[in-house]
């Protein structure tokens, strides 16, 4: 048997195998089955340990309330105003994911992918809202011509 590198020298063909058992081979292959993952970076609590529980995911629920509240204005009959909130609602989730150290399970991913999430959703939600039909708050004239292009 050949040596394998990092083994140690002991575990060759010379150690006791029990009967009728294949030699055991370290494999440098991932486990099958992962027993556990490892937390996002920044995904550790944003209050101290003994706090309670709101109270240590707080930039999550900020951004949560901030949507809910908006949907909640969406269906009060105020579609733009409702959904320029969601929208800003995420856009301070990606601020909140850059400027705290820990935002608790407001961290998902790495700092970097979270905060090009938040912020390209948030802003195409601000944006679409701003530019709906009718009576549009922001007019793109490049973005009409393209419609009309497409459409015909």
């Amino acid at each position: 048997m050949t040596p394998v590198p990092g083994m140690p020298a002991e575990a060759d063909e010379s150690a006791a195998e029990p009967a009728g058992q294949p030699p055991a081979a370290k494999s440098r292959r991932f486990p099958l089955f992962t027993r556990d993952t490892a937390r996002p970076e920044g995904g550790g609590r944003a209050a101290p340990g003994d706090a309670p529980a709101p109270a240590r995911q707080w930039p999550l629920l900020a951004v949560m309330g901030g949507v809910g509240i908006g949907l909640l204005v969406v269906a009060l009959d105020a579609f733009r105003a409702g959904t320029v909130l969601v929208g800003l609602s995420l856009l301070a989730g990606a601020l909140l994911r850059w400027a705290l150290p820990e935002v608790g399970m407001l961290a998902v991913r790495s700092r970097f992918t979270d905060m090009l999430t938040y912020g390209v959703l948030g802003s195409a939600i601000v944006l679409l809202s701003l530019m709906a039909q009718p009576d549009p708050w922001l007019e793109i004239p490049f973005l009409e011509d393209v419609v009309h292009f497409t459409v015909r």
